[in-house]
């Protein structure tokens, strides 16, 4: 595809109209460059990924609890807001809608998170064992607006998600979904500035606390 077309392919974008399908040539033109570019330096890695993963969470002011299987996530969820007197309600992504949120005394809500909205439940995508980070994707499924608008993020994460580093977690998402969703947001603990007389802040630019349940 030449420059002139590409030009024109992302003004169709644009106006919201149908792009000309990318050659099946030039596609795989590019898997190879991507599968032979060879990496930068990295940095070692334990083999216990998810024990790194969880020391780096820490250290950006994460905090950790776990559970064994998705269907202790609702008591784990009101231990924790209990402890923290955050209230009993929330707003979830539509794969824990069907969790016994009453069960342990909570409402929660499957639906995209409001501006008013003080607790937001959601999955991951994957998590990075280099950094203590979590990568989210964008989608009907995975509205971006409960893990950013809330003033608390909590968020299930499978240890057989963590990955080592973000090469890797990038590689995973080329694997499993081809194509890049409309955004791709990675979360390192709680939102913080220090634009003012360098004095760290957090919940400057989203939540001020970031909880994590991990799993097995």
């Amino acid at each position: 595809m030449s420059a002139r077309e590409n030009i024109l392919a992302n003004i169709r974008i644009r106006q919201g109209r149908a792009p000309a399908l990318v050659p099946d040539a030039e596609r795989e033109i590019v898997a190879q460059y991507i599968a032979g570019h060879p990496q930068g330096p990295r940095p070692t890695v334990d083999a216990d990924v998810a024990a790194r993963f969880r020391d780096r969470a820490l250290n950006l002011a994460t905090t950790i609890d776990t559970v064994t299987a998705v269907t202790e996530v609702p008591a784990a969820v009101a231990r924790y807001l209990r402890e923290q007197a955050l209230g009993s309600k929330a707003v979830c992504w539509p794969e824990f809608a069907a969790l016994d949120w009453a069960g342990q005394g909570l409402a929660v809500e499957s639906r995209v998170a409001r501006g008013d909205d003080l607790v937001g439940i959601t999955g991951a995508f994957c998590a990075i064992a280099e950094t203590g980070t979590l990568m989210m994707l964008s989608g009907a499924d995975t509205p971006p607006s409960t893990s950013l608008l809330p003033e608390t993020h909590i968020a299930v994460v499978s240890g057989r998600r963590i990955v080592t580093g973000m090469e890797d977690a990038w590689a995973l998402l080329r694997t499993e979904h081809g194509a890049l969703p409309r955004a791709v947001n990675f979360i390192s603990g709680p939102s913080r500035t220090a634009d003012i007389e360098q004095t760290v802040t957090l919940g400057a630019h989203g939540p001020y606390r970031v909880h994590l349940l991990l799993m097995p």
